[in-house]
Parts: C-alpha cells; sequence; structure tokens
C-alpha cells in the first residue's frame, strides 16, 4: 500500500516461542524437554493471516546469534559458558555473532542463515515488513563471529585494554578478573558441563548496563560487556568522535549486512545508551544506501525524545514511560483518564513518531495479576493506544488470546512476563495456532471474542483516514475544565479529522457501562466545518447505526459498554426534502 492508506502496525514475535507446540513447561528445562519454534514453523498461512489482520510489519525478536546452553559442538559451533548465560535457551540481548542467527530456529544447523533468508521471502510475499533487533550497547561477553567476512574483524581485536582508547571497542578494568554473581552458581536445575562458577576474563570488562566494576551483581546485565562508542565514562564522559570510533564502523557494516538480505528495519535496544551522534551518523549511512530502512529507537528518558528524533534521525521512539504507563495506572485504578490529556499535551510535535504498545517482551501480560488479571481490559487500553494518534502502534504475539504468563520457567520467576531466557510453550498462543491452521479452533468462546475486537480496533487504523493522518481534538479537556455533570473520569473522548472525515471516538474504562453526556465546544465544530442547528448521524462498530441529536448546547449522550468504545463518524446532516 502507498504510505498514506496504512498505519504502520507491528506485530512481535519471540520467535523460538511463536512455533513451539509443546507444553511441557520444565522449569530450566533443555530444548529437548520443552521444545523450541523454528524458521519453518511462520509459514505462508500463519502470515497471510497475520496480514489478514492488520499487520504490517513483523518483528522478528531474537533472530541475532545469542549465548544459549544447547550443545551445537557437532557444527563446530563452540559450547557457551553457563556463568554467562542467563537461563538454558540464552538472552536473545547478549550477541555473540552479529553476523549469524540463532541455530536454535534452524531445521539444519548449517543451513540456518538460508533458513533466514527463506523467511524473509516469505514475510515479502505476505506483504510484510521485516524488522530484526540490532543490539549496539553491548554483546555476549564471550562474543567471537565465525561467521563475518573476511575482511571484517571482531570486536577487542585491536584493543588497548590497559586504558581508555576511542578506538577500543570495550571498556577494560586494568588489573581485575571478573567474578560471576555470587547468586548465579551451580543448582541442581541448572546443571551444565561449563558451570563452575567462574569465567576466564582479565582484565575484566564494563558490563552492559554500565557497571564499571569487576564484580557484578546477578540483576546487573553481567552476560554482556559494554561497547565503547568514543566515550570516556572515567572522565568526565567526554566525547572522542573525530576521527569516527572503530565501533561506529563495525556497527555500520553490520546493520549495511542485514538490510542487504532484505530486512527492512531495526528495533534499536536500549537507544538512549548509545550516543545520540552515533545515530545521526550511521542511520544516514544506513539510508544513503537504503531509504525506506526503518530505525525504532528502545528509549525510556522523555527528556531526550527530540533529540533522537530530529538529530539522531529515529523514525520512531518507544512510548513507554508516558502512554504505557499512565494506561496501566488507570486500568489497575492508580489514575484516571485526566492524566491522558497530559499525555499528549507533552507530545505535541512528536506524536506520530512515537510507538505504542501495551505488551512486549519486557513488560507483563495484560491478563497476569501482575498487570490487569483480565484480558478484556486489554481492549479500552489498546483503543486509547490506537486511535489518539497517527503514530505506529504495536501487539505482542500471544496478547490478542489473553496470555497470561504462569510459570516459572527457571531464570525469571513467575513475575507476569513470557520468558525471554528459557525454552518454552505458550498456552494460549499455542492454542491459536491449531497445530499449525492458525485458526483458532481451540480458542474459548471468549478469547475468540477477545481476538476478533482487537482485529477491528488494528483495522480500524488502516480504514479510517482520519485515524491514519487526521488531527485529534481532546473533548475530555473541555469537560473536565468545564466541571460538566454526567461526565465520568473514567470515560476518554476526542475527535478525529481530515479534511473530509471526522470522528468521534469514546473509550469506558470502567469494568461497568457508562452513559456519558458529552459537551462539543464551538471550535470544535468549527475544525469539522459542521454547524450546531445540525444533526449527527453515526454508524459505530459496535452497534449497527444510532442517531444523536443535539440542541444549542451541543450535548450528545453516550451509552459505552464496559471496557469497550465507541467509533462514531459524523457528517452533515442531508435533509431528504432538499
Amino acid at each position: 500500500m502507498p504510505q498514506q492508506e496504512y498505519r504502520v502496525v507491528i506485530y512481535q514475535m519471540m520467535t523460538r516461542l511463536f512455533g513451539n507446540n509443546v507444553l511441557n513447561n520444565t522449569p530450566w528445562g533443555t530444548i529437548e524437554e520443552n521444545g523450541v519454534g523454528k524458521f519453518s514453523d511462520i509459514t505462508q498461512i500463519a502470515l497471510k493471516i497475520l496480514k489478514e489482520q492488520g499487520y504490517t510489519h513483523i518483528w522478528y525478536t531474537g533472530i541475532i546469534e545469542h549465548a544459549l546452553l544447547t550443545d551445537y559442538t557437532r557444527y563446530g559451533i563452540e559450547l557457551d559458558d553457563a556463568d554467562i548465560v542467563k537461563g538454558r535457551a540464552g538472552s536473545p540481548y547478549a550477541i555473540k555473532d552479529y553476523y549469524d542467527v540463532n541455530p536454535d530456529l534452524a531445521n539444519h544447523v548449517p543451513d540456518r542463515i538460508a533458513e533466514f533468508e527463506q523467511l524473509i521471502h516469505r514475510s515479502h510475499k505476505a506483504g510484510l515488513n521485516v524488522v530484526i533487533d540490532f543490539i549496539p550497547n553491548h554483546v555476549a561477553r564471550n562474543y567471537y563471529s565465525d561467521a563475518k567476512p573476511t575482511d571484517a574483524l571482531d570486536f577487542g581485536t585491536n584493543d588497548q585494554t590497559d586504558r581508555f582508547e576511542a578506538n577500543n571497542n570495550f571498556y577494560y578494568l586494568p588489573q581485575t578478573s571478573f567474578i560471576v554473581p555470587k547468586d548465579y552458581q551451580l543448582s541442581e536445575n541448572h546443571s551444565f558441563p561449563t558451570k563452575n562458577g567462574f569465567f576466564k576474563e582479565s582484565p575484566a570488562k564494563a558490563s552492559g548496563n554500565n557497571i564499571f566494576v569487576h564484580n557484578p551483581a546477578i540483576n546487573d546485565w553481567f552476560e554482556t560487556i559494554k561497547l565503547n562508542y568514543g566515550i570516556d565514562f572515567q572522565n568526565e564522559a567526554t566525547k572522542h568522535f573525530d576521527p569516527i570510533p572503530d565501533t561506529w564502523i563495525k556497527m555500520r557494516d553490520i546493520l549495511l549486512y542485514w538490510a542487504n538480505k532484505g530486512v527492512d528495519g531495526f528495533r534499536c535496544d536500549m537507544a538512549e545508551m548509545v550516543p545520540v551522534e552515533f545515530w545521526d551518523w550511521v542511520i544516514g549511512e544506513v539510508k544513503k544506501k537504503y531509504p525506506n530502512q526503518l530505525f525504532i529507537a528502545e528509549i525510556y528518558n522523555p527528556n531526550v525524545y527530540r533529540e533522537y528524533i530530529f538529530s539522531g534521525g529515529f523514525d520512531y521512539l518507544y512510548d513507554k514511560v508516558e502512554l504505557y504507563d499512565t494506561l496501566k495506572h488507570i486500568i489497575q485504578g492508580k489514575a484516571t483518564t485526566d492524566e491522558l490529556t497530559t499525555i499528549w499535551q507533552k507530545q505535541e510535535g512528536i506524536g506520530s513518531h512515537m510507538l505504542r504498545f501495551l505488551e512486549n517482551h519486557d513488560e507483563q501480560r495484560i491478563a497476569s495479576p501482575h498487570f490487569a488479571g483480565n484480558a478484556r481490559k486489554g481492549i479500552p487500553m489498546m483503543a486509547a493506544t490506537a486511535f489518539m494518534h497517527n503514530g505506529p502502534i504495536m501487539m505482542y504475539f500471544g496478547q490478542d488470546v489473553g496470555e497470561p504468563a504462569h510459570g516459572n520457567s527457571g531464570f525469571s520467576n513467575d513475575n507476569g512476563r513470557t520468558t525471554i531466557f528459557d525454552y518454552w510453550g505458550v498456552p494460549e498462543h499455542i492454542k491459536w495456532m491449531s497445530d499449525g491452521a492458525f485458526n483458532g479452533k481451540q480458542l474459548s468462546t471468549d478469547q475468540k471474542q477477545l481476538q476478533t475486537q482487537y482485529q477491528e480496533i488494528l483495522l480500524a487504523c488502516h480504514q479510517y483516514k482520519a485515524l491514519r493522518i487526521g488531527g485529534f481534538y481532546d473533548l475530555h479537556f473541555f469537560n473536565r475544565n468545564e466541571q460538566y455533570q454526567g461526565y465520568s473520569n473514567q470515560v476518554y473522548t476526542f475527535l478525529r479529522h481530515s479534511d473530509d472525515q471526522s470522528i468521534l471516538i469514546a473509550i469506558n474504562f470502567s469494568d461497568k457501562e457508562e452513559t456519558s453526556k458529552i459537551k462539543i465546544p464551538p471550535d470544535a465544530w468549527d475544525k469539522l466545518n459542521i454547524n450546531s442547528d445540525r444533526v449527527i448521524v453515526g454508524t459505530t462498530i459496535l452497534s449497527k447505526s444510532s442517531t444523536l441529536t443535539y440542541g444549542g448546547d451541543s450535548e450528545l449522550v453516550l451509552t459505552l459498554p464496559a471496557l469497550n468504545y465507541v467509533i462514531v463518524p459524523i457528517k452533515k446532516y442531508q435533509n431528504e426534502n432538499n
């Protein structure tokens, strides 16, 4: 589709979990016990259905080769050291070879790159763009590339390990040796030939979360080492960017390698931990050759949002600490819809650059007791996520069928998140897969209804021009400011409008039906080019039709179902006698 005819809608897939049909779910289970999904499980049928559900991009999470605890020595892959691997399947963000893919995902390990290329081809054939992770801030402690181009050097090859140098790839702690966190020692459930409580690294290197000590804690990113982009953190964070540091060049070449294979975009892990000057340079370098390449920043500091968009060159940024956190607090009863007005005000001028979501691999599942405890509560949150702005939206696999992420998988305790560290089956998602038919026959009636409602939201983002490129007018702000009786702080209403389309959206965050009286101020009617002596006629997604009349004070009355929304198209009254 041409760009103006669709919204970017991303389906995040934890690739090794997506196609896994095994439900043993043994804590710390091996690949033989708990199974693993393969590239080949992501079939043309699955991709076709995802496209029909409204997705435009698939973010294949966990593609690039990372440290793990499955024995592939028969294929010439050395065993990883279990003392610096979290869980058995390992963190997808502890990369050990930027030029290779995870052997777990291949049917025939020697052909793993070719199998990923075939997945790219299937995705494109289905009309879907391919996004993968780019992890620029850190690598696995045992990083070594055996798949790099012949003219490429590994990270750290020419480093000066006794001091800071701008061209060093790593940060070193001279006269120290790395110490494995004491809480990550040998246990009955975590046995492996290389697990002995020791990892040889001397001098020790700084850990990925900017921890400049030789003995990081278990909650640090101890399995990774920080990459050096020319910033001397131990000397007032002085910058050394001229000439271009070696790490910048290595990372550019890695991005170009994957773009050349047909990858359409990169979700850039912990982008704000890497200097914005690097992003300005590298995004420009990549887009010289691939101008349509998409760059998404994982970022959590609102104070630097504009800098990473307008100076760094990112297309989209995570909207986690503003909209996501606010919606979570509303549905948990810790805040009211009044807080939503503050969000769009903060994001004026950058709203279309924000990527919005309710679940991803780092966050708790909506259905888990740690979040909402009820999958239905995702619907009003998703309506706000999708309808308030023009920017991209994202869903995590299993979200649309209410996956609650029960169970202790191993390294991750039962905290409401689907594990990224261990081999595991995702039971509610498996019901939707239906043995490869992807028709949801095994889902309950409630799950099918939930999935349908999510799909309606996604498709509405494409169908309504006002939701693709339109303006926004906050009716909630006006009604609450005027302290208008009959308008609830559990409801959020707003207008979306383009040159030839206007719609009113009302969202009910309450678990009870709400009748809401809404006033629309005169300047809102001016924006819609509708005079106050007209009649509004609307057909909603949730009911066949509704006619809303109003008097001189522009009072509308809407009955809103519990935990749901209505979309009311607005048009001028047409007198049949004229």
